[in-house]
């Protein structure tokens, strides 16, 4: 018996209505998933990135092996990088947080670490003749000169991260990779292909968002 003419899931067509129409709340879930994945992840590396490369700023001795470390977390391939977390936080959520975590940093570090080193040293004597102490200089004249630069860093890993949340399909927890990882396992065409898409938009999404939020933080640029 052959397939319906309309029915596009018994074809198993790559672009199928039907299937968005009847998964919408898988769908949902596992975007909903992929966002809390990505958000947490990038978020607990911006956490540890801004000490980490005030550190390195601070004590020049400590930014070859700071950078040298973040360096070398990034070229470790994923799967391995899951191995050897594993028997800390077994098959968790929190085993791709922590990878995704270690994998931004090496963004996050570098670029903010960069801005701080753009920020001219006229700048700082001038602020500090106007009385600013450490804490003030830092957080009203240096962080925000460095902005750009570390918002570009966060714009790279916020979408590097939305990639990569897809392998954690392999523990069970990658969102849209669990439908990806399914779908290619059972060669359903229209899963694998929308939740891809869904992943493309995310990351799309996210950037602009980001783009539009520092174009508000740095107003001084668009001018």
């Amino acid at each position: 018996m052959t397939a319906p003419p309309d029915d596009c899931l018994a074809r198993n067509e790559w672009i199928c209505g039907d299937y968005l129409s009847t998964r919408r709340h898988i769908l949902a879930d596992a975007v909903l998933q992929h966002l809390e994945l990505t958000a947490l992840s990038v978020a607990i590396a911006l956490l540890l990135a801004v000490p980490l490369a005030l550190l390195a700023r601070r004590f020049h001795t400590t930014a070859g092996p700071v950078l040298a470390l973040t360096t070398v977390l990034y070229t470790i391939p994923s799967l391995a990088m899951f191995s050897l977390l594993l028997p800390l936080y077994g098959l968790s959520a929190s085993l791709v947080v922590a990878g995704l975590v270690l994998y931004s940093l090496t963004l996050l570090v570098r670029n903010i670490l960069a801005g701080l080193r753009a920020v001219p040293e006229e700048t700082r004597q001038a602020a500090k003749g106007m009385g600013y102490g450490p804490v003030r200089l830092l957080l009203t004249v240096e962080l925000p000169l460095a902005l750009p630069a570390a918002m570009a860093g966060l714009r790279i890993a916020t979408v590097s991260a939305v990639s990569l949340v897809t392998i954690g399909a392999i523990v069970g927890h990658g969102g849209l990779g669990n439908l990806i990882y399914t779908g290619m396992n059972t060669y359903f065409k229209a899963q694998v292909l929308t939740a891809s898409v869904l992943c493309v938009v995310i990351a799309v999404a996210a950037d602009l968002l980001l783009l539009g939020a520092q174009r508000l933080l740095t107003p001084w640029q668009r001018s």
